[in-house]
């Protein structure tokens, strides 16, 4: 391999970079605020009603030798969210990669949906995305986007009717976004199985592993580990990564994907 190539492959480090992780003060995005950081990447963290739960995460990132800072929004208020990008870049500096983590997971069959729910989902879940993508793409020289989806796109679940429409909707914007951002901006997905249970989910979480080709159940730290690997990357764009033990391998009519 040339010494060019080997230049080019060698080139982005996640050391001294900055990213933002919507709803990063829990559950996954927790554990890929901390891959981040033990990466040497500075973190902005989003959160909505979780302050003490940023603060605690904000310290225990301090100790890993990088900076962070919480950020609040709330998603389903317009002067919020679209002041994001803005109000982080201002405590943390220009922003190289925006981690969009955040999402609600409202259980509601298709036959009782209604039109709130529907249009609360879509907000929170595909437009918020997009909007702050589009406004971190207009201010970055040079970034990347990691959109969260859900290994269930790969089946019918009626029973999260409005989420599942949601997650459909950000996989085509990836795709979309992917080429008007491009070259400087890269965006893509990750779309996580079964990994961590809701309250109360927690059998029929360690059952459903053992229906997977895999045989078991995922580890939030193996979704960080994903992300980390397409951040890196400066080839891939547009793609859609399931890190779900091969269950989109597999037909499903329905069931919820609690993670």
């Amino acid at each position: 391999m040339s010494a060019e190539v080997t230049g080019r492959m060698d080139r982005y480090t996640l050391q001294g970079k900055t990213a933002l992780i919507t709803g990063a003060a829990k559950r996954i995005g927790r554990e890929v605020a901390f891959a981040l950081a033990d990466a040497g990447c500075h973190v902005a963290i989003h959160y909505n009603t979780s302050p003490a739960e940023a603060e605690t995460l904000r310290a225990e990132i301090g100790l890993l030798g990088v900076n962070a800072w919480t950020v609040q929004a709330d998603f389903a208020q317009p002067e919020q969210y679209e002041t994001l990008i803005e109000r982080a870049e201002r405590l943390a500096g220009p922003i190289e990669t925006l981690i969009n983590n955040a999402s609600i997971f409202p259980y509601e069959p298709l036959a009782s949906m209604t039109r709130d729910t529907f249009m609360r989902t879509m907000e929170v879940n595909a437009w918020v995305p997009f909007a702050l993508s589009r406004a971190f793409a207009a201010r970055a020289k040079r970034g990347k986007i990691i959109n969260l989806l859900d290994a269930s796109l790969a089946g019918i679940d009626r029973t999260h009717a409005a989420y599942q429409l949601s997650k459909h909707t950000l996989a085509m914007l990836t795709r979309m976004m992917a080429l008007e951002f491009a070259p400087h901006v890269l965006v893509n997905a990750v779309a996580p199985g079964y990994i961590l249970p809701l309250p109360g989910q927690e059998k029929y979480l360690e059952k459903m592993g053992g229906t997977l080709p895999l045989q078991r159940t995922g580890e939030a730290q193996e979704i960080a580990a994903a992300i980390l690997d397409l951040i890196r990357s400066d080839y891939i764009t547009g793609e859609v990564l399931y890190v779900d033990g091969g269950w989109h391998l597999q037909e499903r009519a329905c069931g919820p994907n609690p993670y």
